[in-house]
Formats: structure tokens, C-alpha cells, sequence
């Protein structure tokens, strides 16, 4: 049996300070691990309905994005299933609502992966900088440990990088 193909997306706007969370986690785990064969790496950015042949190529997704939930900034968060329609998106952010019709487009081709999303809850998602506020900063290894966590109970695996050989 073929391992499940995974896809880690990461999604956002990083001209908006926290919204960018899920990009900046593409990037920092292509700097710092290596994966399995069957796990593929992508900032989705605010693509939209652009990202739907990524995501049809896939058997399970795994999505990195600022969640806005209502808790303290820095939470992390697990979504999926009604949970994922009914939470995944800003309302002040257009990417989000193309992302759910993206995956509702998946679904009535007929050809939906298994979808979860791991969010965190920004302290800032409206200020112009590129970089995130401190608070989600901070919270971004924890962050990247729950998306290594589910990457691995979809059957993917990450190897840290040597960072002494760079």
C-alpha cells in the first residue's frame, strides 16, 4: 500500500503582521527539517481557488493559518471536519473565504483530501508589518510541534536539520 501523499500548507497574508503565521511556518520548517518522501511543503499565501490543484493532488492536508477563536493570542488550535467550515477564516481576510470554497470545490469534483487546520490565534492580524508580533513569535515552536505531531499521525515524517553544518 502507498504511503498517503501529504501536503503542509501554509496560508496567510505575511504583510499583516500574525496573519502570515502560516507562511512563516512553511518557511521555517523548510530551514530546519527534512521530509519524507511523501510529505511536500507549500506557502499557499492568499491563492485561493489557485491552490485547488495542490490540494486535489493530495490524499491528506495539512494547513498552517491564524485562526481567529476568541482565546488569549499565541493559542493553538486543531480544526477539522464542521469544526474547519464553521472556524477557518477571518472576517476581515479574503484568502480564508476562497480557501473554504476551494475545499468545497475539491469536494464536489470528488476528489477531497482529508483536511485539518492548525491554527494559531493572532494578537495582530490588521497592522502593516511583516513580521510577526512577539507573542506569536514566541509561541511558534510550540506551534510547529503540533503541526510535526499531526504530520506524523498522517504518516509523514520530519528529521531535524543539522544546524551546526551551516
Amino acid at each position: 500500500m502507498a504511503k498517503s501523499r501529504i501536503l503542509l500548507l501554509g496560508v496567510g497574508n505575511i504583510l499583516y503582521a500574525d496573519e502570515g503565521v502560516g507562511v512563516h511556518a512553511v518557511q521555517y520548517l523548510e530551514s530546519n527539517y527534512r521530509f519524507s518522501k511523501n510529505v511536500s511543503l507549500m506557502e499557499g499565501g492568499t491563492m485561493g481557488k489557485l491552490l485547488m490543484h495542490a490540494i486535489m493532488d493530495c490524499d491528506r492536508l495539512i494547513i498552517m493559518d491564524a485562526v481567529l477563536g476568541g482565546q488569549e493570542p499565541g493559542s493553538i488550535y486543531r480544526l477539522k471536519d464542521e469544526g474547519l467550515r464553521k472556524s477557518l477564516g477571518f472576517h476581515d481576510s479574503q484568502h480564508q473565504v476562497d480557501l473554504v470554497d476551494t475545499l468545497i470545490s475539491c469536494e464536489l469534483i470528488g476528489n477531497r483530501p482529508e483536511a485539518v487546520v492548525i491554527g494559531m490565534e493572532p494578537a495582530d492580524w490588521k497592522s502593516l508589518q511583516m513580521e510577526l508580533t512577539p507573542r506569536c513569535r514566541e509561541q511558534l515552536p510550540k506551534f510547529i510541534n503540533h503541526v510535526l505531531e499531526e504530520l506524523k499521525s498522517a504518516g509523514g515524517r520530519a528529521q531535524p536539520l543539522d544546524t551546526t553544518q551551516r
